[in-house]
């Protein structure tokens, strides 16, 4: 194809929304343009490295035994009711309330749609475990849409499910994918890292987290380097601490006057001690059975609730901090004055560490006054003992008692096994052998697609522009004539590109009258594996100049023998990318 007649917009200068590398990179190399907020359209360059994507993911799900299904973007209320999720999901689903008065929504995930399919085929057990999976659209009305395709309100998923027998089947059926996740993601020259993480709003038990190391990820990760292991931060447990103090209550407890004194700084300065002797007494609000209700976490002051270990252990999808209103109405103090002490009507959830908190001191639920001297047992009671801290980088891990590192990373896929959260809210049977109903069970596996081909750029590109893996790159080569109008080097040029063409590969002839060093930093913009300069100078002695984008290693071949030369070198770092 000539650039002449293929629409590429690109950008000489970083556009003002764009703060990460591959927003930015997308936008200047002309793959997509914003249509509105979290909306983006892809042109034909950024087109074509996304079906490059969608390809290899399509390849190895076929080769995992996954069956290709496309769902309707338009999903009915009523099967997302059924599962509870119509009121879960809340305003981040995209709803459609049409003529008819009929209530839809724009698929945020596929769980209902799939399951909905499966429980009017599914008969017998003859027919299981099998494995089904879609490659399409999904909307999510995101708060803040931002970092381009990174996180958009629209965007491209893969979503399979599996449907199995007995947990036997489904840990089968999950390793299968798991096997395939990794393959995807190295033929598309990601460093992934695979880390245990949160269910979330999906439910289930087993969940696994493919992350990209990036500092621009919304995600932290947790690793052991010393035995290999990772989580994610909501799911990270680390080894507890040396107990804080004396684990024997030796003074009385005492009311002190804290007058405007809140936050743990201040009161390490009033009471003249660190952090961890405080009991940080903190109030969240969440909803059970449809109703508004309450719990207070405690845990040592140096350290920090982690909001979804606290869901967790409270049985809910999600919890909020409350506000000043309701601290009141729970406390009869103001925000900064809570704590255990004589507090009741409320289930009160502490972290282990607070077992070890001897004399501390903590909120006297009254304005400006707090407790010293305050010991569990004695004075306050948990109802219910978890592991609530967030685990930060040097804490000992659970394992093997190394230090913990902390990084970002971007979550490009993820992987659960669901139980039969689904199947039985939405009433799939089978007939089993002995012709008894049976509900089976599922796992689901997604990779956001718009997201994996973000990575791939944030993972590679340079200040010039992006370096495509081979197995991504829109097209394999670039062939730059240095003086387009010179009839010699125009019709080497045009040779070339057709004995690359008859090899298989897909090239882009830069026929435009223009700078040979204009054309250059375009090249390397769009960042095509291999560059292929002819020019009068190198006709001369029969030769063309060929270079690589990922390592910037360059040569001359001959002329004749460039096409083979070049299809020879393409095969090579395809193979790289499958190593």
């Amino acid at each position: 194809m000539r650039i002449s007649n293929l629409m590429l917009p690109s950008l000489k200068e970083i556009p003002a929304e764009a703060v990460i590398a591959s927003h930015q990179l997308m936008l200047r190399a002309g793959l997509i343009r914003k249509m509105t907020s979290g909306i983006y359209s892809y042109l034909p360059l950024g087109l074509r490295a996304l079906r490059k994507v969608e390809g290899i993911i399509r390849e190895e799900m076929d080769r995992a035994g996954a069956q290709e299904f496309m769902l309707p973007l338009l999903l009915p209320r009523e099967i997302w009711e059924e599962t509870g999720r119509w009121a879960i999901m809340g305003d981040l689903m995209m709803k459609v309330h049409d003529r008819a008065g009929k209530d839809s929504v724009l698929a945020p995930t596929a769980e209902e749609g799939f399951t909905a399919i499966v429980r009017d085929e599914l008969k017998s057990w003859r027919q299981l475990p099998f494995t089904v999976y879609q490659i399409g659209k999904k909307f999510r009305d995101e708060i803040r849409p931002r970092f381009g395709v990174m996180r958009g309100r629209e965007f491209i998923m893969k979503d399979a499910y599996s449907f199995d027998r007995d947990q036997k089947d489904l840990d089968a059926s999950y390793e299968a994918m798991r096997t395939a996740y990794y393959r995807i993601f190295r033929r598309l020259g990601l460093d992934v890292t695979g880390v245990a993480a949160d269910s979330g709003a999906m439910g289930g038990s087993g969940s696994e987290e493919f992350m990209v190391p990036s500092t621009v990820g919304e995600n932290e990760i947790v690793v052991c380097r010393a035995c290999n292991r990772a989580a994610n931060v909501e799911t990270a447990r680390c080894r507890e601490d040396a107990p804080a103090g004396s684990p024997q209550a030796s003074v009385p407890l005492e009311k002190v006057s804290t007058p405007s004194v809140r936050s743990i700084d201040e009161l390490c300065a009033f009471f003249s001690c660190d952090a961890g002797c405080f009991l940080k007494s903190l109030v969240y609000r969440y909803e059970q059975d449809g109703k508004k209700a309450f719990a207070m976490a405690v845990i040592r002051g140096d350290l920090d609730i982690n909001e979804v270990k606290l869901a967790n252990a409270l049985g809910v999808p999600e919890v909020a901090l409350a506000d000043e209103a309701d601290v009141r109405a729970v406390t009869g103090a103001p925000v900064g004055f809570a704590g255990p002490v004589g507090l009741s009507g409320v289930q009160i959830i502490a972290d282990h560490t607070v077992r070890a908190c001897a004399d501390g001191i903590t909120g006297a639920n009254e304005r400006d006054m707090h407790y010293k001297g305050v010991n569990h047992g004695r004075d306050w009671a948990a109802g219910e003992w978890a592991d609530l801290r967030t685990v930060r980088e040097g804490d000992a891990c659970e394992h093997c008692g190394q230090p913990l590192a902390v990084f970002r990373g971007i979550e490009v896929g993820h992987i659960f096994k669901l139980g039969d959260k689904y199947t039985r809210s939405m009433g799939v049977t089978y007939l089993d052998e002995n012709g008894q109903n049976m509900t089976p069970i599922m796992g689901c596996y997604g990779i956001g697609v718009d997201r994996s081909l973000a990575s791939v750029i944030e993972q590679n590109h340079d200040d010039d522009g992006i370096k495509w893996p081979a197995s991504v790159a829109p097209f394999d080569v670039v062939i730059v004539p240095i003086n387009w109008a010179h009839p010699e080097t125009q019709a080497a040029a045009l040779r070339l590109a057709d004995e690359l063409e008859g090899l298989g590969l897909a090239v882009l002839l830069d026929d435009r009258d223009a700078r040979a060093g204009f054309k250059f930093k375009d090249a390397d913009l769009f960042g095509f594996p291999l560059r292929v300069t002819i020019g009068e100078k190198t006709l001369a002695t029969g030769e063309v100049e060929w270079k690589r984008r990922q390592d910037g290693e360059g040569g001359r071949l001959a002329l004749g023998e460039a096409a083979a030369g070049l299809a020879a070198m393409q095969r090579e770092l395809l193979a790289a990318c499958q190593a």
